[in-house]
């Protein structure tokens, strides 16, 4: 073919045509087409990029060879599980030293007074204080040993740190104690683990253990040291009891002047009995070696090292009890790698001020406040052309984060969810939600509104805090994530319940370099929760997705978390109720989406009329039963109860329903053994425990 031939097939004379044409129009409408080209340019060099998942998100998880069906993170390549991240980092200890190392000797950890801007102590100040601790705790004839245990009994605060890294730099085991553990658990626990001494915060908390030993509850306990200021009296009171008080100040001093070299600890040491507040009986401690921390913690960076690394620019807002072991991993992570902590001022309610304070870019969170964020952000929104705004742009927004996009300075974050960005101080880039159950719809507007990368786990503390955990670029709500490289999960049977690991059902088990020793000193209930093959199980009943996440859909047994994350026994709840006289029968219920308890309640047709005349209530049973001043009547005497025998306020119901009609094997609610049907109760009173909900919002 020629030249000419080619050219008259282009149709090159189209686009001389075209040329001319173009020659003709006006020079604004040139323009326009020139700022459109230029426009469209930018926009897709600029354009919002997908960040890249590191797994194929169809299969998050693979099956163990030869495993009986368990799983594990498709992250890893082959069936071992992770022990660690960096070569250097195997204890605790050598998580501080790193983070020194990388800090470049930067700020550690910050407090605050009212008001006031945070003040910063340096890695060098914070490793120089915890040898002069441990040196001190030396001195006076404490053990490089993991069975030397030593207590913590304080709030959030620098002290708490310099005070276990003091342990931990010298092969010692901390034991935290914390408030809503209540008076008679703590004595249990100083006597269990055999604690001589307890660095205390306050005064007040110092008076209580002082108490136990006046009372000879706790004859072990021979120290206090303590945080804050105390006076004589104080003093004195502990003399007669052979208690001796010493500020941390002294405690210090005496170190400095009798300072020895540290005794670091090996991976598989003890490094914390971390107690479980159990909903029967006494608390559990779970023992908690190195190895088993910094394998969580490396579980955690292997999940997330392809779209974040921490430095020594992050900051970590620390509120969430140090005694619990989400926090403590979190902290873990953050140390490891030069980043500095800030506590929080003590008081919940100043937490808002404390992030604006701050600007932290690490906030690990629980439902509970999650929540609350939802509730204000929405009753914020007091307008219909406000909601309605406000639903569009978390519309566009997940719709983003559906296609793995991350970010907050698209139009919707200037105009709409800046605000919500900038009162958590405008920098936070990690978030993680555990403890309890979130509410997917709530999750999923918060991981739009605050546009970081916001992170759900799943565990408990005898494996740690994690056991699962969300893959980046699956930002979907409704499940827990895969199971994290420093272990595998299977599910097993529960036939009472009719689940089948066949059908991808059962209950959650998991084993790994993070699943706990044992329980303290109780051979008995770890062989309940660790089976001959080091399978933890967990009682929670879990589910496999299609693409290999975890849903947890049931508890093997009647009992259940609430919101901020406490375990309730609704049963022992309903024996202390079922004694208030107008009652016959009581149905205590809570969900893992809620911060309270509610009840349904069937009075005693022979004796709720007597009861009521008492109180001047008149009417036939069935108008007693809705009339909402008797109920409250009735809500009073539970509180009564509830108070006089010991239950902790988030045991006690919020509200209650009066049902007049009796739970009978007939209308199924009660089986043959006249035990009440837990799921049938729930089902049949689906309605009113709804209500009960809706009247009563946090």
């Amino acid at each position: 073919m020629q030249a000419h031939d080619i050219f008259r097939t282009l149709r090159i004379p189209e686009l001389v045509d075209f040329r001319q044409y173009v020659r003709t129009l006006p020079t604004n409408t040139l323009m326009g087409f020139g700022a459109f080209a230029a426009l469209t340019t930018y926009w897709y060099a600029t354009r919002p990029k997908a960040l890249k998942p590191p797994c194929d998100l169809a299969m998050q998880s693979v099956e163990v060879q030869g495993s009986d069906g368990a799983r594990r993170s498709s992250l890893l390549d082959s069936d071992d599980v992770l022990t660690y991240y960096y070569d250097d980092v195997r204890t605790i200890y050598e998580v501080f030293q790193r983070g020194a190392k990388v800090s470049n000797n930067g700020p550690c950890l910050g407090h605050r007074k009212p008001n006031q801007p945070y003040q910063w102590i340096s890695y060098q100040e914070v490793s120089d204080r915890a040898e002069y601790v441990g040196s001190a705790l030396l001195h006076r004839g404490f053990k490089p040993s993991s069975e030397q245990f030593v207590g913590i009994f304080a709030q959030n605060r620098p002290e708490w740190l310099i005070a276990e890294l003091g342990c931990y730099t010298y092969s010692m085991v901390v034991v935290p104690l914390y408030d809503t553990l209540g008076a008679e658990a703590i004595v249990y626990i100083i006597n269990k683990a055999d604690i001589s001494l307890v660095f205390c915060d306050t005064p007040e908390k110092a008076k209580l253990l002082l108490s136990n030993v006046e009372k000879n509850e706790t004859p072990v306990l021979k120290t206090i040291v303590l945080m804050e200021p105390f006076d004589n009296d104080l003093q004195e009171r502990g003399k007669k009891c052979g208690v001796e008080l010493i500020s941390l100040k002294e405690l210090e001093v005496e170190g400095k002047e009798n300072r020895e070299k540290p005794k670091p600890p090996q991976p598989d040491d003890l490094a914390v009995v971390c107690f479980t507040s159990g909903t029967t009986g006494n608390p559990k401690g779970a023992k908690l070696s190195h190895k088993n921390i910094v394998s969580n913690s490396a579980g955690f960076l292997k999940v997330t090292e392809s779209l974040i690394t921490l430095n020594e620019t992050d900051i970590h807002i620390s509120y969430l009890p140090l005694a619990h072991m989400f926090e403590r991993l979190v902290q873990c992570v953050v140390l490891c790698h030069g980043a500095r902590i800030g506590f929080f001022q003590g008081d919940i309610r100043l937490l808002m001020d404390d992030l604006k304070a701050l600007q932290p870019t690490i906030f690990p969170v629980v439902p509970r406040l999650l929540n609350r964020m939802f509730d204000k952000i929405f009753g914020q929104a007091n307008t219909p052309m406000k909601r309605w705004m406000l639903e569009f742009a978390s519309k566009r927004k997940e719709a983003e984060l559906r296609s793995g996009i991350i970010r907050n300075d698209s139009f919707w974050d200037k105009i709409i969810f800046k605000k919500v960005q900038a009162s958590l101080g405008g920098k936070v880039r990690l978030m993680i939600t555990g403890a309890a159950p979130v509410s997917p719809t709530v999750l999923t507007f918060l991981r739009a509104a605050l546009g970081c990368q916001f992170y759900e786990g799943y565990g408990q503390t005898e494996c740690t805090a994690g056991c699962s955990l969300t893959i980046p670029g699956d930002w979907t709500a409704g499940h827990v994530g895969a199971p994290m490289p420093c272990n595998h999960v299977k599910l097993v049977d529960v036939e009472e319940m009719n689940y089948f690991a066949a059908k991808g059902e059962g209950e959650v088990c998991v084993r790994g370099t993070n699943v706990f020793q044992g329980y303290l000193k109780d051979d008995e209930k770890t062989a309940e929760a660790l089976d001959k093959d080091g399978w933890l199980h967990t009682g929670d009943v879990g589910k496999w997705l299609p693409n290999g996440t975890l849903k947890i859909i049931d508890r093997k047994k009647h009992i259940f978390k609430l919101a901020q994350g406490e375990y309730i026994a609704p049963e022992k709840i309903e024996n202390i109720y079922q004694r208030s006289e107008p009652v016959v029968q009581v149905f205590v219920h809570g969900e893992s989406l809620q911060a309270f308890l509610v009840a349904i309640v069937v009075p005693d047709p022979d004796n709720v009329s007597n009861w009521a005349k008492k109180r001047k209530f008149g009417g036939t049973y069935e108008e007693l039963c809705t009339n909402k001043d008797f109920k409250n009547a009735v809500l009073e005497d539970f509180q009564r109860l509830g108070k006089e025998s010991g239950l902790k306020s988030f045991e006690q119901v919020k509200d209650i329903v009066l049902h007049p009609e009796m739970f009978a094997i007939e209308n199924g609610l009660l089986t043959p053994t006249l035990k009440a049907k837990r799921p049938e109760l729930r089902k049949y009173f689906q309605t009113q425990i709804e209500e009960l909900y809706a009247n009563n919002k946090v």
